[in-house]
């Protein structure tokens, strides 16, 4: 597994944490402290508001969970794929695709695309 693979995955773990203290830990861990993460819903700063935004997630989508596409990176920035799923079901209810920076790797800028949501 590559490092963008590694850090990719972990992003998803951290989506897919149910347990509060532990997301805090992973957020903690894989974002810097003054990350800025923008995708056509939101525009936020800081793993506090990054933790948060994500409790809302599970909240708003509790049953699903996110899955991770193809991951492709180079010089510190990442590109990946991932769903929103639905267990027992094939079809991704969302699909995104999101844009990561690293610094000392860490993740320190969030671009977020939404190619298919809910109509």
């Amino acid at each position: 597994m590559s490092e963008y693979e590694n850090v990719a995955q972990r992003y998803i773990d951290s989506w897919n944490e149910k347990e509060a203290g532990k997301r805090r830990a992973l957020i903690g861990e894989l974002f810097t402290a003054d990350v800025v993460f923008t995708d056509p819903l939101v525009q936020l700063v800081g793993t506090d508001a990054v933790e948060g935004m994500v409790a809302g997630a599970q909240e708003q989508f509790a049953g699903l969970e996110f899955g991770l596409g193809p991951v492709d990176g180079h010089h510190d920035i990442a590109r990946f794929t991932w769903t929103l799923n639905a267990p027992g079901v094939e079809e991704p209810i969302v699909i995104g695709f999101d844009v990561v920076t690293l610094v000392d790797g860490k993740i320190a800028r969030v671009q977020g695309f939404l190619d298919k949501v809910p109509a």
